[in-house]
């Protein structure tokens, strides 16, 4: 009777994100050809928990016109910032049994032009991805170039972004598969990010487990080795790699549907709280992105409940 009752769940929630993609779930990112206003942004996107890109939401940005590597070389390039070193270009994510997180560098940003350039060699893949208001707090001298905030979005939110990000790398820096707490406003200013996502309703089809953390660690003879975090708790992190999915370990993933975008130079990505993301870029990608907390309301305890059940089921 148990057994049954069990296999009886793990069958709802098997068909559950085929209903919800049919509901709610766009077959493909729509865009925009202009901000919407405060509650517009509000009403059909934040509530709803969808995904767009907005065209012409950064034009009145100095940054636009002005941000390049050699602007940022003139003026910025004496500057040291955080920079995520890591063998292979993926930083938090899971290789081998380990969740593993970038060696830490601080390189004056000129530094950092010159291997995206070609014109310098580092070991290891290099990308300034701090996160935690990096903008601010390591460029602060580039924040006239663009605004603080994303005005309409602030006011449809009712609250300031908790962090403004910086983002500047090679093309072989990887974000693996995750989400965030965070209605996650991307704005690309140079080059282009290859977003995939998966809706939470997903999350029966996307699989999780515990890994003991590490960390890079960059020897003076440019090799990378492996420490362990021991003082660390384990890390919940996805394994799948979705864009060469392991089917024999994940059978379940084959049938979760993957939107794909491409955000180009002067477009904002609105990526809701929760869903999940992989993102790839072009060589030197430039970007800003604004994260807000999002509202731990009814549609946050919604997700909780299928995260539960979906790791109570055995489905992960």
């Amino acid at each position: 009777m148990a057994e049954a009752a069990l296999e009886a769940v793990r069958s709802e929630l098997r068909e559950f994100p085929a209903a919800a993609r049919e509901l709610c779930v766009p077959l493909v990112v729509p865009y925009l050809d202009k901000p919407p206003t405060p509650l517009h942004f509000y009403r059909d996107w934040v509530c709803p928990n969808r995904p767009c890109i907005i065209r012409n939401a950064l034009q009145h940005w100095p940054a636009l016109q002005k941000w390049s590597l050699p602007y940022f070389r003139a003026t910025v390039g004496s500057t040291e910032v955080s920079v995520a070193v890591t063998p292979d270009g993926y930083a938090d994510a899971v290789r081998g049994d380990r969740f593993m997180m970038p060696a830490e560098r601080r390189l004056p940003l000129s530094f950092v032009l010159d291997v995206l350039a070609g014109r310098a060699q580092h070991p290891g893949v290099l990308y300034v991805q701090k996160q935690c208001s990096n903008l601010p707090t390591e460029l602060p001298q580039l924040l006239p170039d663009l605004e603080s905030h994303v005005p309409w979005a602030s006011e449809a939110l009712g609250k300031m972004p908790d962090a403004v990000n910086f983002w500047l790398g090679e093309a072989a820096a990887v974000t693996s598969l995750h989400k965030d707490h965070y209605e996650n406003l991307y704005c690309v200013v140079s080059g282009e990010k290859h977003f995939l996502f998966h809706p939470p309703s997903d999350r029966p089809f996307i699989p999780y487990e515990l890994y003991t953390p590490a960390t890079y660690q960059l020897t003076e003879e440019g090799t990378f080795k492996v420490v362990d975090e021991e003082a660390m708790e384990k890390v919940p992190w996805i394994p799948l790699d979705p864009l060469a999915p392991d089917l024999a370990r994940y059978p379940s993933y084959s049938q979760a549907q993957a939107l794909r975008c491409t955000v180009r130079a002067g477009e904002m990505l609105c990526l809701p709280a929760l869903w999940f993301h992989h993102v790839q870029q072009s060589q030197g990608c430039i970007a800003v992105n604004f994260w807000y907390d999002m509202e731990y309301d009814l549609k946050y305890s919604y997700f909780q409940l299928l995260d539960s059940l979906t790791k109570a089921s055995g489905l992960d």
